[in-house]
């Protein structure tokens, strides 16, 4: 299988990808009830399997981040450019109505308060990746 997510799941696969000649070792680890349940919800938080978590947690440089939340973070970004993309088609349509008319929209506040809220939600989603 190569290492290639089908496409429609780009950021979604849930499972590692495989290797050549497979994976040779196996490790158990028994956990508590509340260790299980905190577990689950890590792993479903992130959208992967609770082994992939314990394995990309293990593994993790020592920023602590694994690909999972690299992967998330990359997707979010990509959202964003989607959002800033079309909230900036919005200003330049207005500022084009502004020059043409010499009247501000009334839509103009609304617009440039989801450009704020759209960069602060960029300013946190860079937080959020950790710099090697």
């Amino acid at each position: 299988m190569s290492e290639e997510a089908p496409k429609g799941r780009l950021f979604a696969r849930r499972r590692r990808a495989n290797v050549d000649g497979g994976r040779q070792h196996r490790h158990e680890v028994k956990v508590s009830p509340e260790e299980e349940g905190m577990l689950l919800r890590l792993a479903e938080a992130q959208h992967v399997t609770i082994p992939r978590l314990l394995v990309e947690s293990a593994l993790a440089s020592a920023t602590s981040e694994t690909p999972t939340e690299r992967r998330n973070a990359m997707a979010e970004l990509f959202a964003l450019h989607r959002l800033l993309a079309a909230v900036s088609n919005n200003v330049n349509q207005m500022a084009r109505a502004t020059n043409a008319t010499g009247e501000v929209q009334a839509e103009m506040s609304a617009t440039l308060d989801a450009v704020r809220r759209t960069a602060v939600r960029i300013d946190d989603a860079i937080d959020g990746l950790s710099l090697p």
